[in-house]
């Protein structure tokens, strides 16, 4: 491991320890270390920095030559982190300095024991399907960065009333949803929204999208898992003349009876896995099973 990039959201409370921690570690191995401009001003004001680091700004700031990408956070900082990412190719460690994450894995108690076992190659490289967005009429907001990880939703906006999401699979018409909204998920997000609201949990190795109402009005409106080559198609109506589509964390107006349509991306996200790690752990953790005695 010769280059790496960091990457963080917000200083968390008592992270900046283990944060120069990772970068002490980072250069008794020789890195080369870049740290995202904003994140590294954060740290400098809150913390001691030990040295002078090389920064980035933007997707265009990075290249292939990445070994690693640090996010420093939880989840929503890894899917903040694959917007500079994008398809690069460069797998990104999650290292989590609150709660126990679905993608953001490692404590932070453990960054010592993790940079060992990067160094060593005690690790896996996992590859997460991605969904990708076109709308028409062209919505710019989207276009400038059409893809999510978790999952894709259309959503009401400036009303209590609920929309119609006219759905059609691969040209053949599906339903019209009557609803607060529809998510189209990955197996990665299944654990996410999705599952909030009623959908399966599905395996990241599974070759899937899960489609799921957001409160349906129609009670026997359930979640449906499509295979991920599926071509979705949407087009929403409502009282309004706008509504939302959020692509993880990012949200676009996008106006009504525009057609959306939501396809696998050409490029996978890869997330770094390591010995002893594995998504049924974390699930069991996160959920709680096993924790009824009976069990």
């Amino acid at each position: 491991m010769k280059k790496v990039g960091i990457y963080g959201q917000f200083y968390h409370q008592d992270s900046g320890e283990y944060v120069d921690f990772l970068l002490q570690n980072l250069q008794q191995f020789g890195v080369d270390i870049y740290i995202e401009k904003t994140y590294y001003q954060l740290l400098s004001d809150k913390v001691e920095v030990a040295s002078n680091y090389k920064t980035f700004e933007s997707y265009s700031d990075l290249d292939e030559s990445f070994d690693l990408f640090f996010s420093i956070g939880g989840d929503g900082t890894i899917l903040r982190t694959i917007t500079y990412v994008q398809d690069l190719n460069i797998p990104i460690l999650g290292i989590n300095v609150g709660r126990l994450g679905f993608l953001a894995t490692i404590q932070k108690e453990e960054i010592k024991k993790a940079i060992t076992k990067i160094i060593q190659k005690e690790f896996t490289v996992i590859e997460r399907s991605v969904l990708a967005v076109e709308t028409l009429p062209t919505n710019d907001e989207i276009l400038a960065m059409n893809f999510a990880l978790n999952e894709v939703t259309v959503a009401r906006k400036d009303t209590t009333s609920m929309i119609t999401v006219k759905t059609h699979l691969n040209d053949e018409y599906l339903n019209s949803y009557w609803a607060d909204g529809l998510i189209i998920a990955t197996p990665t997000g299944s654990t996410g929204y999705s599952l909030s609201c009623g959908g399966p949990v599905i395996t990241p190795n599974n070759n899937s999208f899960v489609l799921t109402p957001i409160a349906p009005h129609n009670l026997n409106a359930r979640p449906l898992v499509i295979p991920d080559h599926t071509k979705i198609q949407l087009e929403v109506s409502g009282r309004e003349d706008k509504h939302l589509i959020s692509l993880d964390s990012r949200i676009a107006t996008v106006s009504i009876n525009s057609i959306i349509t939501i396809k696998k991306a050409p490029f996978t996200v890869k997330l770094v896995e390591l010995e002893g790690q594995s998504f049924l752990k974390t699930l069991r953790k996160k959920l709680l099973w096993g924790e009824d005695k009976r069990n």
